[in-house]
């Protein structure tokens, strides 16, 4: 009998937390009798509250739930106020393997997301790449569901969110008789990012261009403070970081013309509302899996170099040490590639 009552695990991080989003929207439209409880963090449950059916449980990994003791209160907290008839695992990590265990010893069924580390491993190896494209996050994780009895049919094609109502503060800021453009030039990982001063030559040359209206989004002290200095630098630009909720942020980016961001959470979150992306990539590839939802591949801006890709998740100093793949690539392709888009 195919599961009605599903748990499903994905604790972190932001953009693989957001790749699970149409995915899961596409069960619920396929499947109309099944109910989810998400296990996340807490601060990304703007992501789920326009998915019908769908609960969050919010998981405090540093707080109540952490350790083996904690995740075992958690299992606990669960197995009293849900009857789940199915886990779908799709973290595949010791914490999310600790909460399906339980729940198998109870006798109910569980799946794991198969992560593909082999293949991944493949085509980020010095010598002999095996170069291809690998099976995207988005079907990994269908693939979890379909192990439960629930296959999906994924449509790339349709966009999962539609607009979502800005606040009062929000609205002022977009122009009306411009393209609006969100620019997000920071990533968790340093080889992942466009070197800052190359990016501050992107953004002097595109707020030359009149018919462009320029955002900036980041987060933490750092950031904030770096695109608050580029905002006074850069006249017409509007730096939102810092001011706003990350639900807040969430309905700004809805209502963007264009994302421009590195290989990051920003440009699954844009994914979700059918905006265009231009992603620029350094260390990782697209091959691995992690392009955003519906993107077109031509809007991935990048070089090939015969160490590229070096890193699945861009957590590996460039063993080169000139960090070639960011550094070789023009400006000049990150603009063109904006101001062509249509």
């Amino acid at each position: 009998m195919k599961p009605k009552n599903i748990l499903v695990i994905r604790l972190s991080a932001m953009g693989d937390v957001a790749m699970t989003v149409p995915v899961l929207h596409q069960l619920l439209q396929q499947n109309p009798d099944v109910q989810l409880t998400i296990l996340t963090q807490n601060f990304l449950s703007p992501l789920f509250k326009t998915l019908e059916r769908t609960t969050v449980y919010p998981v405090e990994t540093k707080g109540k739930h952490k350790g083996l003791n904690g995740l075992y209160k958690l299992f606990r907290e669960l197995k009293n106020q849900y009857d789940f008839d199915a886990i779908a695992d799709l973290h595949n990590v010791l914490r999310s393997k600790v909460i399906s265990f339980l729940f198998k010893a109870t006798g109910i069924k569980t799946a794991t997301i198969d992560k593909g580390r082999k293949e991944k491993k493949q085509l980020t190896r010095k010598e002999n790449k095996r170069f291809g494209q690998l099976k995207t996050s988005f079907q990994r994780y269908a693939d979890v569901f379909a192990a439960l009895e629930l296959p999906i049919i994924l449509n790339t094609a349709q966009p999962i969110f539609s607009k979502q109502s800005l606040s009062a503060a929000a609205i002022p800021l977009f122009s009306k008789t411009k393209k609006n453009i969100c620019i997000a030039p920071f990533a968790k990982h340093q080889e992942k990012m466009y070197p800052i001063e190359k990016m501050k030559l992107v953004l002097k040359e595109l707020s030359g261009q009149k018919n462009l209206q320029l955002f900036l989004l980041g987060g933490g002290k750092y950031e904030v403070s770096i695109l608050s200095e580029w905002e006074k630098e850069f006249p017409g630009i509007i730096n939102l970081s810092g001011k706003f909720s990350f639900a807040e942020e969430l309905a700004i980016i809805s209502h963007m013309d264009m994302m421009i961001s590195m290989d990051s959470a920003n440009m699954h979150l844009a994914s979700l509302f059918g905006i265009p992306v231009v992603s620029v990539w350094g260390a990782t590839h697209p091959f691995a899996g992690f392009y955003g939802w519906g993107q077109s591949t031509d809007n991935a801006v990048q070089i090939d170099l015969y160490c590229r890709p070096c890193s699945v998740f861009g957590n590996k100093p460039c063993y080169r040490g000139d960090h070639a793949c960011m550094e070789q690539l023009s400006e000049q392709k990150i603009i063109e590639k904006v101001i062509t888009n249509k």
